[in-house]
């Protein structure tokens, strides 16, 4: 879910051209579950091989992956570990979300009803465990660094970014910015292209890039007052935040109260919304738990693992999977080659 700070930060589109050398680190959960939700067939369905296995997660983190390796970015993967005990109530209410849409989805399939099949069909999506580590031995496979968050996949992105061993955290969600990231992107899309919600169609999109300084100059705020403000407006860590209170409500009564935190929440009456003080989320934000447990590193593709996990397991097509590995290699040959043309 995130944060619903968006609409007052400052974003700015961001061409490939400018992103080309930097490394970029991805929140994997964050991705895959766009790629479940997005590569679908017209009812809904995602992408099976013959034996009943979804693949769509593996089809678009392969084509997303590839393409972007092949712009000159240098990818990085950042997987969740342990979610914080604060976040078991969105998981709760997102388990029962997609328990309430599986019955509409089934009662559509009786009817159907195609749209509405594809509706909650999206509503269902989950990422198993089997998944997780495919996507982590497809990766692996393509040459990029994986990392093992202890926590939030965000969380370390971020902390990664904050500390200069990368350039940007690579999310759909503005959480990053409140665990400190100094910059990041969204909608980096080779296609252009979003789902629209709860439709069939897209809409077009560029990528977009956010600057945490910039960000808070413009708010005329500082990070503390960031955090306590996504707070009031809802966090994975307080769903919903304060009733009543929307992003420009929330941003006027903190600067109103910035010499007192701790009395505006009794103000905003934190208490009545959750049963743990407001402290709890806030220092959450500012201490979850990271590692300096990495190594950026990134390898040559290896080909003979792509094409056993894509093609002889999931029954991806040999030929177009082995031509994009072979672009790959042969535009990172130029590369090499153009690089010491010039270094000479």
């Amino acid at each position: 879910m995130g944060t619903q700070i968006t609409p007052l930060l400052i974003t700015k589109e961001i061409t490939y051209d400018k992103l080309k050398g930097k490394i970029l680190v991805v929140d994997a959960f964050n991705i895959l579950y766009q790629f479940l939700s997005s590569l679908r067939m017209r009812d809904g369905t995602p992408l099976k091989d013959s034996k009943g296995n979804i693949t769509s997660h593996l089809n678009g983190l392969f084509l997303r992956t590839t393409n972007l390796m092949k712009k000159g970015m240098k990818l990085a993967f950042v997987f969740d570990g342990e979610h914080p005990e604060l976040k078991a109530k969105e998981i709760k209410r997102r388990r029962e979300v997609k328990d309430a849409a599986r019955v509409k989805y089934d009662e559509a399939v009786q009817k159907e009803d195609i749209e509405a099949m594809r509706k909650y069909s999206l509503q269902t999506t989950s990422l198993t465990k089997d998944m997780v580590n495919e996507a982590k031995e497809l990766l692996t496979a393509l040459g990029i660094p994986i990392i093992q968050a202890p926590s939030e996949g965000e969380a370390q992105a971020a902390y990664m970014v904050k500390k200069g061993d990368a350039d940007y955290v690579i999310s759909q969600d503005t959480d990053a910015l409140l665990f400190g990231a100094t910059d990041v992107i969204r909608n980096l899309t080779i296609s252009q292209k979003k789902k629209k919600a709860n439709a069939l169609t897209y809409e077009t999109i560029k990528p977009t890039s956010m600057n945490l300084s910039e960000n808070l100059n413009h708010l005329g705020i500082d990070q503390d007052q960031l955090i306590a403000l996504s707070m009031l407006v809802g966090t994975d860590f307080n769903i919903g935040g304060i009733v009543g209170l929307g992003p420009k409500k929330g941003l006027k009564l903190i600067k109103e109260k910035s010499d007192d935190i701790d009395n505006m929440f009794k103000e905003a009456e934190w208490g009545k919304y959750f049963d743990y003080p407001w402290t709890d989320v806030f220092y959450l934000f500012k201490n979850i738990p990271t590692t300096d447990d990495y190594i950026l590193e990134w390898k040559d593709p290896n080909i003979d693992k792509i094409i056993k996990l894509l093609c002889d397991r999931h029954d991806f097509n040999k030929e177009r999977i082995t031509v994009e590995i072979e672009k790959l290699i042969k535009d990172k040959e130029l590369k090499t080659q153009k690089g010491l043309g010039e270094f000479f």
